[in-house]
């Protein structure tokens, strides 16, 4: 089976494929020669996903998966949320975004948080939807050299160590994306 992950994140890209069996070709938005930039302007996690895959199988035809995942700080009132790419401003800077989360914590006790993976996979014009969280806490320091985003901050619940102190398959094997893909799988397998 052929499905584009309608994405131009290379990380997720890699992530998504680490976890997928051979029987599945992940096509990336580039194989489809789709080069402009796909809006993402819900106010959902969700909605988000949704409108990805739309655009995606309305456009070009292919049956396809987009995901979308927003970081929720309890503290800080759930933010970033739908503004985890770009928390710190438009340029996207995965250093920015984690500087800002750390100033906004700074004097904060309380730095539970959660990362929320949607899966909007559409097959034939048939939506579903697969959602995957990972409960942890926002560390005081970066710490790690392994995965993307806001992984060097991010210690999930009953670990000593961040998302990116852990290898690609101990935290997939954990993480939200990780758990969201398992039921994609299932449900395509």
């Amino acid at each position: 089976m052929q499905l584009v992950f309608a994405t131009n994140n290379k990380n997720k890209i890699k992530e998504i494929k680490s976890l997928l069996p051979d029987s599945l070709e992940i096509l990336s938005l580039d194989d489809i020669n789709c080069s402009e930039d796909i809006p993402e302007t819900s106010d959902t996690i969700t909605g988000n996903a949704l409108q990805k895959a739309k655009h995606v199988f309305d456009n070009y035809g292919y049956n396809c998966f987009a995901d979308d995942t927003g970081l929720e700080i309890e503290a800080i009132n759930g933010e970033p949320g739908i503004y985890s790419a770009r928390y710190a401003g438009e340029q996207k800077s995965a250093e920015d975004n984690m500087d800002k989360v750390l100033t906004n914590l700074k004097d904060q006790t309380n730095r539970k948080a959660h990362f929320k993976t949607v899966i909007a996979l559409i097959i034939d014009g048939k939506e579903s939807l697969f959602e995957g969280v990972a409960e942890g806490e926002i560390t005081e320091t970066k710490s790690g050299a392994e995965g993307f985003g806001y992984d060097p901050i991010f210690k999930p619940e009953g670990y000593n160590t961040t998302f990116s102190e852990m290898s690609l398959d101990e935290k997939n094997g954990i993480s939200h994306r990780g758990k969201a893909v398992q039921q994609l799988i299932n449900y395509l397998m």
